[in-house]
């Protein structure tokens, strides 16, 4: 199948039903847990395929000449085969050639053999990206997921697909305890599909991952928000006292802040929606009702507090925890003047 120039068929790894088995499918990107979902995929319609396929997986950085045309050879009882492909982003020089090679050949449809590669990062092996893509073949590209906003759709979305109700408050208080690492987070959400019955509340997550929830930046940034200085730094101690890292601490109360900025700035005028805010609409509600008790000028002490404390965690002092437990409770004390 030489190069035809066609769009590439690019592929979102959330909706895995629309990403098709194909003679060559490139699964490329940095989050682990979405390359190896769709390499799951895929696995699981060959085998749908074929239940006795024969299935072999190679190493592109440790790749030997000729290798594909061993494993891809017509065979004699023309059994089918599925190639999965690790490390293409560090491929041998002899792989790229034989890959080239290989699709030069292709048709159009699976016949034989199926074969997955996988390219997480960097720009080795971009000409043979390029001709998978020039030739109209799956390209599915699994980025990680680094907005709140992101995480919230995708934990809404598992619910859904498994026919759960999850409030939002419940949503976002799981992307709040586990978001940080996307295995984490799909495994939590998996284990309240199978291990709780009804809607997803917030006394649900906070009974399976209470703990976790603690310790994260953003309840002590809700806590300290709402002008609870004591119960902030506590939280904040705790957090600190369980391994969390002073930087995404800071992180979490200026995200916060940034938030409630944007909102403020369209108190007595319309027309700006949640798009226009790049926030999602419980988001803006959540902001509003936050803001009750917070001035303009207030909110500019607490954001002036935030980014003294974001120059301190960050080589400027040398008690970064002090830093973060100042920084709480200015903006504590930031709100309605306190």
């Amino acid at each position: 199948m030489p190069p035809s120039r066609r769009k590439p068929a690019g592929l979102n790894p959330l909706d895995l039903d629309a990403i098709p088995l194909a003679p060559v499918v490139l699964v490329k990107g940095s989050e682990g847990y979405f390359v190896d979902a769709v390499t799951d995929h895929l696995l699981a319609l060959a085998k749908q395929r074929d239940p006795e396929v024969e299935v072999t997986r190679i190493d592109a950085a440790a790749y030997q000449p000729h290798q594909l045309d061993v494993i891809t050879s017509p065979s004699l009882f023309e059994e089918r085969r599925h190639v999965v492909v690790d490390g293409v982003d560090a491929a041998s020089d002899a792989f790229i050639t034989d890959g080239l090679a290989y699709l030069e050949q292709l048709d159009s449809e699976v016949g034989e053999v199926s074969m997955v590669l996988r390219h997480t990062k960097g720009v080795r092996g971009k000409k043979l990206l390029d001709a998978i893509a020039a030739a109209g073949l799956p390209v599915v590209q699994c980025d990680p997921l680094k907005r709140d906003t992101e995480k919230v759709d995708f934990v809404s979305a598992r619910f859904r697909a498994a026919g759960r109700r999850a409030s939002a408050d419940a949503v976002r208080g799981l992307v709040e305890a586990l978001g940080s690492d996307l295995r984490e987070l799909a495994a939590g959400v998996q284990q309240l599909i199978d291990d709780t019955t009804g809607a997803i509340t917030p006394d649900v997550v906070q009974r399976y991952h209470g703990g976790r929830v603690e310790a994260t930046g953003f309840r002590v940034a809700d806590t300290a928000i709402a002008g609870d200085g004591a119960a902030a730094v506590t939280l904040l101690r705790h957090a600190l006292s369980t391994g969390s890292d002073p930087v995404p601490l800071v992180a979490a109360l200026a995200m916060k802040l940034r938030t409630l900025a944007k909102v403020a700035a369209t108190r007595g005028r319309g027309g700006a929606s949640a798009a226009d805010l790049g926030l999602a609409p419980w988001q803006i509600d959540r902001a509003r009702r936050e803001l009750s008790g917070w001035t303009p000028e207030g909110l500019a002490a607490a954001i002036t507090a935030v980014a003294d404390a974001d120059a301190e965690v960050k080589g400027e002092s040398r008690e970064p925890q002090f830093a973060v437990e100042r920084a709480v409770l200015r903006v504590a004390g930031a709100r309605a003047g306190r």
